[in-house]
């Protein structure tokens, strides 16, 4: 597992925030082949939630519900993120789940109702270019359009953003970057749901991963 590429771009005047951190995981071809599937896709996404509470230590838990996908400081009301359900997305060499952001407490107002995202993507490289013993894959996390609350508005926001930046932003840097690491064990979660075992239940598709 290597991390190749972090990105953070500067808040805009409305003030969101964007970060992406993208790595590449190496595989034996059968192993990879295995597991490229829609069914794998939706435990990864569990995967990232069970990695949420564990590193935690059990302190951030998520609910979930018919309609939304809830971290919350050890119990409700203490909502810190609330997204709307998972969005799959799949193709031949590529899939991706996004949680479009709700609201909760660590989000600001001018970002709830879905201005925002997250979204976690695996690519391999084409059937071309898959030769020998083991492929490359690469994993891709990233948060769009985040209104952070801990960076104010108005005339705090020039103080608010400086903070965000180190604090909130460097923790969540972390952690996701301990969670990409962690997929070199291949360690993946059951799904809660089972949506993609079911056929027909991906949500948008263009062709099946295969």
């Amino acid at each position: 597992m290597t991390i190749v590429r972090e990105q953070q771009s500067p808040a805009t005047p409305d003030g969101s925030v964007t970060t992406r951190q993208v790595a590449d995981v190496t595989l034996p071809r059968d192993e990879l082949d295995r597991i490229w599937s829609p069914a794998y896709l939706e435990r990864l996404a569990s995967t990232y939630w069970r990695f949420l509470t564990r590193i935690s230590l059990g302190l951030l838990r998520v609910l979930y519900t018919q309609d939304a996908r809830e971290v919350v400081l050890l119990t409700r009301p203490f909502v810190l993120l609330r997204f709307h359900v998972p969005e799959y997305e799949t193709e031949g060499d590529r899939g991706s789940v996004t949680w479009r952001i709700d609201r909760g407490l660590l989000v600001a107002p001018a970002g709830r109702r879905g201005r925002g995202y997250l979204r976690i993507s695996v690519e391999r490289p084409p059937a071309a270019e898959r030769d020998g013993e083991e492929i490359t894959g690469r994993v891709t996390s990233e948060v769009a359009n985040f209104y952070p609350t801990i960076a104010g508005w108005g005339w705090f926001a020039r103080i608010g953003r400086h903070l965000y930046g180190f604090t909130q932003l460097k923790i969540h840097v972390i952690v996701t970057h301990a969670f990409l690491r962690s997929l070199a064990r291949l360690d993946l979660a059951e799904s809660k749901i089972g949506a993609l075992a079911q056929p027909g239940r991906v949500q948008s598709t263009r062709e099946p991963m295969s």
